[in-house]
């Protein structure tokens, strides 16, 4: 099965609509203001109608407060939301809304006691621990850690470059492979042809 590309950090309609002419299966929108990436509520609405049926909408959010969660589901209407900070299970699931739960790999994390509490319907996204950083930080993490086979969509992320995008996916066999940093010029700002390059090789061996 050929990997999925998730383009994440989309902070304008025109790197949308460039990401999905590429062949972004999926966008991610950053709703975190401590993110270079930011965008608010409306500008988050305006690139979502942007996206077309089939490509994937996501919102990343960050330790969100309630009242952010509904107002997203009903202003932005994504696909999925992403949980990447904090959240218990229990905040995760009560919105009835699918989700994906971003799994920061520190040191003697138990995967299978991750993926068994939070039951995500949408996948578990594996990304670089930081001691400060949710996400974003442009480095990677020893892929062999992760299981071989899964009964979940593995999502791959963290310092993925057009570079070594082929080999992780060698590696790992993700459902989907998850970039930012790696297909920018500056932070926030979508390199076209950084973006062409990484989709062409992540789903080159598959």
């Amino acid at each position: 099965m050929t990997v999925r590309v998730k383009i994440c950090g989309i902070t304008s309609s025109e790197q949308a609509q460039m990401a999905q002419q590429y062949g972004a299966d999926a966008l991610g929108l950053v709703i975190y203001e401590k993110s270079p990436r930011y965008v608010n509520l409306e500008q988050a609405a305006k690139i979502r109608a942007s996206i077309t049926s089939d490509c994937l909408a996501i919102v990343l959010l960050v330790n969100p407060s309630e009242s952010l969660v509904k107002q997203v589901i009903e202003q932005v209407k994504p696909d999925f939301i992403q949980f990447h900070g904090d959240e218990t299970p229990e905040f995760c699931h009560q919105f009835d809304f699918p989700f994906i739960r971003a799994v920061r790999m520190r040191e003697g994390l138990d995967i299978n006691a991750e993926v068994a509490a939070y039951s995500a319907e949408g996948g578990f996204l594996f990304d670089a621990w930081s001691d400060d950083l949710y996400g974003g930080t442009g480095h990677s993490f020893d892929w062999s850690r992760l299981p071989t086979t899964t009964d979940y969509q593995l999502i791959l992320a963290g310092g993925l470059t057009a570079e070594n995008v082929n080999q992780a996916v060698a590696m790992t066999s993700p459902y989907m492979v998850d970039v930012s940093g790696g297909v920018e010029s500056s932070p926030g700002v979508k390199d076209p042809q950084k973006v062409k390059a990484f989709i062409n090789e992540a789903k080159k061996i598959s």
